[in-house]
């Protein structure tokens, strides 16, 4: 029986196997291509180098200015992840404990919003919103812009999570007379550690990753750029222009902070993902 049943999962694990390889490649020629020069990024017929050289990442962070973005990064995705916790959850308990009218008319309004791709059509009613604040110039727009922005995944995700906590508890805690914010701030905020990680793992991919909204928002201040944005303008500036090399070495070094966080909050963020949907 269990021969058999190995048997019909063959074909599964192959095209598992497949699809993992056909995923995993890219990010793998980017690591080999990184020790590379560019002549042998383009021309030369070895798939691996010849030499393992730490040059070009030296090369891209000296020629690129990549202290500065990185730590425009790092200040951008700090803030936007920190005030994305704080606006997801409490939004997420509004709807799972509120009561007040129109909760489901508004609740029904922003799911259809998902339904509503309007692509960079947004950007400019945004900068021109960022322009009147006199934010246009800076990573500030793009910081409230996430932070208050409405992101439905994380709105059902935060509520799907806080329905699956016993209503029981809030009963309690208003016989002792807590008031809603009380409750909100004293016993579901403390028990949503896997949401807080699920939402904020999911706030900093999108924001470090994010191009367009902090290019158009820094056009006019290069060293306010984060590291995405720095790591594109390589290819038309000073000795970094036609460098592959250096844009895969970049490439590179922008994954490698993302991926250091995804690894240190998997088991929250599955367990965060995991609750939401059955809970919810």
């Amino acid at each position: 029986m269990k021969k058999r049943q190995m048997l019909e999962a063959i074909p599964t694990y192959i095209f598992l196997t497949l699809l993992a390889a056909l995923v995993i490649f890219p990010i793998f020629y980017v690591v080999v291509s990184s020790f590379k020069n560019t002549a042998g990024i383009l021309a030369s017929s070895s798939f691996f180098p010849k030499t393992l050289s730490w040059d070009n990442y030296i090369r891209a962070w000296n020629l690129s200015n990549f202290k500065v973005y990185t730590w425009n990064s790092i200040y951008m995705c700090a803030i936007i992840v920190i005030g994305t916790i704080a606006t997801s959850i409490s939004s997420g308990y509004v709807f799972s404990r509120g009561r007040f009218m129109g909760k489901k008319p508004l609740l029904a309004l922003i799911t259809f919003s998902m339904f509503i791709s309007a692509g960079s059509l947004f950007l400019y009613p945004q900068l021109n919103i960022a322009k009147a604040l006199n934010l246009n110039n800076s990573l500030w727009g793009v910081i409230i812009i996430y932070i208050f922005g409405i992101n439905v995944t994380n709105l059902y995700l935060a509520k799907g999570f806080i329905d699956g906590i016993p209503r029981e508890i809030d009963e309690a805690a208003r016989v002792d007379g807590c008031s809603f914010f009380r409750i909100f701030w004293s016993i579901i905020f403390p028990l949503t550690k896997p949401l807080i990680a699920t939402v904020g793992l999911l706030a900093f991919m999108n924001s470090w990753n994010d191009y367009l909204l902090p290019m158009v928002f820094t056009l006019g201040n290069p060293d306010k750029q984060p590291l995405v944005v720095g790591i594109v303008s390589m290819k038309s500036s000073g000795e970094s222009v036609t460098s592959w090399d250096l844009m895969m070495a970049g490439t590179v070094m922008a994954v490698i902070p993302m991926l250091v966080v995804f690894i240190a909050l998997n088991k929250y963020f599955v367990s965060g993902l995991t609750s939401g949907a059955v809970k919810g």
